[in-house]
């Protein structure tokens, strides 16, 4: 189904998923020839080490009006390689989707339903989640923490395939954002969003890419990208324990002139002064994340560099 002007677009980025890549493009290509409507898909390369540029590059080949592919000369997270699709998406519908094939492409038409429905943004909420455990918990932790900073809510903050109307996405990019968190970043903008309940599979191939550490930062980029409520609560901690320290200092006080000089209590204040300590080292390191992403802003670096684009749009 070639088209000048799709109205589908559906974003991929992709980080090693050679093994992926080829079940993906049948499966996707054959959903979307199946909703009927003009599309393009957008590949990201996000710095693969293994063949998955190569392999993009073939279904470009393949079906040049339809397949573009963007080649990023290094790794820039999974959230820049789908911002910079989003710059270059001609849809009015934006569907993003991961490449490991845990979100089965045959969705793509129910989130394409509900957006007929005159909804601009369709969140999803995974069936059955087939990940391991401790993903699961944290998820479900991380999303209500979420919800009670930020006020945005979303069922599932973890899933990736969403659809988005054309005017969120420019609102998205028009931020130029060096972190974000998209769907967060989406449901800011939306005036009528909704959810569906979406099919979820085991990884086809590969591992995730997301680590303990990688959920950590994506994490904390969500909650100081979207409110400074950590900030007020350090602040409101560390007047309770100044105000509590005080009160110990005061008895403390007291103690000594009425019973006079004691050392049964040096460990106690010890105790009390590695808390103290902890206490101060945890709100220095809330303090520098958003510095940090002051300093990130105002250096005003490229977001990613593109080594490539692969289209052919006559």
């Amino acid at each position: 189904m070639a088209s000048s002007l799709p109205e589908i677009t559906v974003v991929v980025p992709v980080y090693n998923e050679e093994d992926n890549l080829p079940l993906l493009y049948r499966r996707l290509t054959a959903a979307l020839d199946a909703i009927g409507r003009p599309w393009e898909i957008l590949f990201t390369d996000d710095g693969s080490r293994d063949r998955s540029v190569e392999i993009l590059k073939a279904f470009h080949g393949e079906r040049p009006k339809e397949v573009r592919v963007i080649e990023f000369e290094r790794n820039a997270g999974q959230h820049m390689a789908i911002m910079a699709a989003f710059e270059r998406a001609r849809g009015q519908i934006v569907v993003t989707i991961d490449a490991d094939l845990q979100n089965p492409p045959e969705e793509i038409a129910n989130l394409v339903a509900a957006m007929d429905k005159g909804h601009d943004v369709v969140g999803s909420i995974r069936k059955d989640r087939q990940d391991v455990g401790w993903r699961v918990w944290a998820s479900r932790a991380m999303n209500i923490v979420r919800e009670r900073i930020t006020g945005i809510k979303m069922t599932d903050q973890g899933c990736m395939l969403r659809a988005y109307r054309a005017d969120v996405v420019q609102q998205i990019v028009a931020t130029g954002e060096q972190t974000t968190f998209i769907p967060a970043l989406a449901q800011f903008f939306a005036a009528n969003p909704t959810e569906i309940i979406v099919a979820h599979a085991p990884r086809a191939a590969g591992e995730s890419k997301y680590n303990l550490y990688r959920l950590v930062r994506l994490n904390f980029d969500l909650m100081t990208g979207f409110s400074v409520v950590p900030l007020q609560i350090f602040t409101i901690v560390g007047m309770l324990v100044s105000f509590f320290s005080l009160l110990l200092v005061a008895y403390l006080a007291v103690r000594r002139i009425v019973i006079g000089p004691e050392v049964d209590g040096l460990f106690t204040l010890f105790g009390i002064l590695y808390f103290l300590v902890g206490v101060l080292i945890t709100g220095l390191g809330l303090v520098g994340e958003y510095v940090g992403r002051i300093y990130q802003e105002v250096r005003k670096r490229p977001r990613f560099r593109v080594r490539a684009v692969h289209e052919s749009l006559d």
